[in-house]
């Protein structure tokens, strides 16, 4: 049997009411005003970033060595040569014997990443593969797109062990169906006349897959428990439900009014909230959008009930904290460009080498442990820096990234440059030993404080443009509870 082993979800800490972003820009319509608020990434997020957090959930309790693929799926890479899913592999300490790949180029790339990685599985090409969907796309200034587009990302396992859905089947229609596009010297994202969008996209191509689905199983609306698909159009998510005949208990909350649309991982996000609710024996159809449809069938297992630990949809979206600020929101996605207060300071040149050689230290936050006296130690030691030991050459590798952490002592600087000033950063101290500096994040000088629990985000450090390189470090983040 093959299917979902393990599921996990990422929501940034802020949100923007769409109300801030209607007053800043002087829309006063109110027949033209979507309700809610949407997820806004931090100023150092971005869909790598975030696939890293959605992962970090998803195998929390899962043995690392177990995975042996990695799909990721975005339409917002950083990189468009040079392998992404090979960074959050790598990020999450994955061991290198892994098959690794990027889907891309269409919002339904998330589904065709889950449907890939069962056809492995299902194979027996692979056992455990990871799909991470992760989008941070920005809608430009004053357009539709900046209303509905959020920010998110989901993780899945996929394998043939303690599977906690099995995937029953899938069914899939594709169309060169331009409503949205992005060609490669766009920053933001065109689209045709709504009407078109709505009515020979979104309802039609969702509506036809479902409908394929069912009808390929021999299945009828009221043999399904939950029903998953996204949709910007509110009242076009309850019409496509009633034309296939569900009720409307059977949908399930499209979370357009908290999260937006997520793009590649919205329709994976909604459905990782299906099975945080799930019980044994439920039928559960998730279905994507973008250039046609994939629509797969899931059934929960008594599994389900064992699946522990994960802050998941729930977690994120009960820890949140208000954007009041429509120019801090622009800032943080580098629509307003912000300089260096004129100080004269630039990024000094990345070494790839470096990067290279310790690529585990500094992307996988891995030290070492001293096979003596078992003193963790970060960087990654050769001669033990306990004084009561000292041995020399005598070390393991050991991961600090997910690890709890608490703030022996911090600053906040002013001069610094921050996107989001003042720069905060302090000394952490790991639960079962060793400490080191951090950059602090998704949080304010005031609510920081001394001995305040903290746990490591894997964020964006800085952009350097000149050379094209986007550079990752682990930063400590306030716990989310």
């Amino acid at each position: 049997m093959v299917g979902i082993t393990s599921y996990g979800a990422y929501v940034p800490i802020y949100r923007i009411n769409r109300m801030t972003i209607y007053g800043a820009l002087g829309w006063l319509n109110p027949a033209s005003l979507l309700p809610g608020e949407k997820a806004v990434a931090n100023y150092d997020e971005d869909s790598i970033s975030m696939a890293v957090a959605s992962a970090m959930d998803c195998i929390s309790g899962v043995k690392r060595e177990q995975i042996d693929g990695l799909f990721f799926a975005t339409t917002t890479t950083p990189y468009k040569e040079r392998q992404n899913a090979g960074m959050i592999a790598t990020a999450i300490d994955l061991p290198s014997e892994i098959r690794t790949s990027d889907f891309t180029s269409s919002i339904k790339s998330g589904t065709g990443a889950l449907i890939s990685a069962c056809d492995a599985v299902a194979s027996g090409s692979a056992k455990n593969v990871m799909v991470c969907a992760s989008d941070c796309r920005i809608g430009k200034p004053g357009g539709f797109q900046e209303e509905m587009y959020g920010d998110g990302a989901a993780a899945l396992l996929v394998g043939d062990n303690k599977v906690v859905a099995s995937i029953e089947g899938t069914y899939s229609v594709s169309y060169d169906f331009m409503d949205n596009w992005r060609a490669d010297t766009d920053k933001y994202n065109r689209t045709w006349e709504d009407r078109w969008v709505r009515d020979e996209g979104y309802s039609r191509f969702i509506s036809e897959a479902i409908a394929g689905l069912l009808k390929k199983y021999n299945l009828n609306p009221k043999d399904i428990a939950k029903v998953v698909y996204p949709c910007l159009y509110i009242r076009s998510h309850a019409d496509i439900g009633k034309k296939l005949g569900f009720e409307p208990g059977q949908l399930q909350d499209h979370m357009f009014t908290q999260i937006g649309n997520t793009g590649t991982a919205y329709p994976l996000m909604i459905l990782v909230a299906a099975l945080e609710e799930a019980k044994p024996g439920d039928k559960i159809i998730v279905a994507s959008y973008g250039n046609g449809s994939d629509a797969l069938l899931l059934e929960v297992t008594a599994d389900i009930k064992k699946v522990k630990g994960k802050r998941g949809i729930k977690g994120h979206l009960a820890s949140k904290k208000d954007l009041t600020s429509y120019e801090k929101y622009i800032t943080f996605r580098e629509v307003l460009d912000i300089d260096t207060g004129g100080r004269g300071d630039e990024v000094a040149p990345t070494q790839i080498s470096t990067l290279w050689r310790e690529r585990k230290m500094i992307a996988g936050l891995c030290g070492s442990k001293c096979k003596r006296c078992g003193m963790p130690q970060y960087p990654p030691q050769e001669i033990c820096a306990n004084p009561k030991c000292g041995a020399v050459n005598e070390m393991e590798s050991y991961r600090f990234s997910d690890r709890k952490a608490s703030l022996f002592t911090y600053t906040g600087d002013v001069l610094a440059f921050s996107p989001s000033p003042p720069a905060i950063y302090g000394m952490v101290n790991f639960d079962g030993g060793g400490r080191w500096m951090f950059d602090i994040t998704d949080t304010d000088l005031d609510s920081v404080k001394v001995g305040m629990p903290v746990e490591m985000s894997y964020r964006r450090k800085y952009h350097d443009a000149p050379r094209g390189i986007h550079a990752y470090y682990w930063k400590a983040t306030p716990i989310r509870v």
